[in-house]
């Protein structure tokens, strides 16, 4: 099958992981890595042989040749980033989430459509053995109507994080509403998601933000509650913190079913904690992948291999996305609602 040409767009942590992935994956090519920082060409994991540039539009101008662009660069950069990709001709695989606003990721989605590009979300933790199982446990009505989901994402991100430096070396621009734009986008935006893709949109939402133990470095809350209706039916809830001491708690979402009750827990929703459904007995489901090693933090599933692969397979004509534009702008929805109602 034909290689698929990768230009990597920023070099942080989870760029290294884009690039890791990408250089290793039989059919990827890993033609540019770009990041405004020069002193990260030299880091341990930098790939040997790949040139690097200052800037994606340094690249464009080389005239290096590539078929898709992975933006892994602060938030509020994903949009413009990806704009400037598609109207170069190019595919666009963004890191969550996918901007940071609705109207942001429609134009993105628009340029796309004129363009007849492919635009894919980074949703790795759809491909966690526990979230599949539990979707396909919905999917074939197990657990009968829904009643009630309720999910709780509690991690740490204190001073060590925030006082990381950025890209640049300088100004650090995680905790920044510009181009960070809040824990629901960057923390939780994943879990969020998980919740859209299994039951479906919300309506009815109400909802309160707190800021308990960031105020004095970021710009926005650290804690916050939502409840709200979903459109086919039952209620839910969101509870999450970032305020937790020394180390992540856990991502868990409980479903209560007219049929039975299921509870996915762990850090990362990465086991299945209780199955007692009508009719229904639990078989032990593969491992999961262990989550993203950040050092002093730790990120949802490495399961970034999955979804190189469905670039490139989809690129081929052997697969479908497993995440599009149109589900990646949902989340954003979804999460400017939340602040929405906080403010009302």
């Amino acid at each position: 099958m034909e290689s698929i040409k990768f230009i990597l767009v920023g070099f942080g942590h989870i760029g290294r992981r884009h690039a890791t992935v990408i250089h290793e994956y039989p059919e990827a090519e890993l033609v540019a890595i770009c990041d405004v920082d020069p002193e990260l060409e030299r880091h341990e994991l930098y790939p040997q042989g790949v040139p690097f540039f200052r800037t994606f539009e340094d690249v464009l101008s080389s005239g290096l040749k590539a078929d898709v662009v992975s933006i892994c660069t602060p938030n509020g950069l994903h949009i413009p980033q990806a704009l400037l990709a598609i109207r170069s001709g190019h595919h666009v695989l963004i890191e969550k989430p996918m901007g940071l606003s609705k109207q942001a990721c429609e134009q993105a989605i628009f340029e796309a459509l004129q363009y007849d590009r492919q635009v894919f979300v980074v949703k790795q933790n759809r491909y966690s053995p526990p979230v599949k199982w539990l979707r396909q446990m919905v999917l074939e009505e197990r657990l009968g109507r829904i009643l009630n989901v309720q999910i709780n994402c509690f991690w740490n991100r204190d001073d060590r994080y925030y006082a990381q430096r950025s890209n640049s070396g300088s100004v650090n621009w995680k905790g920044t509403k510009d181009l960070d734009g809040g824990v629901l986008f960057t923390q939780f935006s994943h879990f969020i998601d998980i919740m859209y893709w299994i039951f479906g949109d919300i309506k009815a939402i109400r909802s309160r933000l707190y800021n308990f133990t960031h105020v004095h470095n970021t710009e926005f809350p650290d804690s916050g509650t939502a409840c709200f209706e979903f459109i086919k039916g039952g209620t839910g809830t969101i509870n999450f913190s970032t305020s937790v001491w020394d180390r992540n708690l856990e991502s868990s979402i409980t479903v209560i079913g007219e049929k039975g009750s299921v509870k996915i827990g762990g850090q990362y929703m990465n086991a299945v904690e209780i199955c007692h459904v009508q009719d229904y007995t639990f078989e032990p489901l593969p491992e999961t992948n262990p989550p993203n090693d950040y050092g002093p933090f730790q990120g949802s599933a490495a399961n970034h291999h999955y979804v190189i692969e469905n670039v490139v397979r989809t690129l081929n004509g052997r697969d479908r996305i497993t995440a599009n534009m149109l589900e990646g702008m949902k989340v954003v929805e979804i999460i400017e609602r939340i602040h929405a109602s906080a403010l009302e």
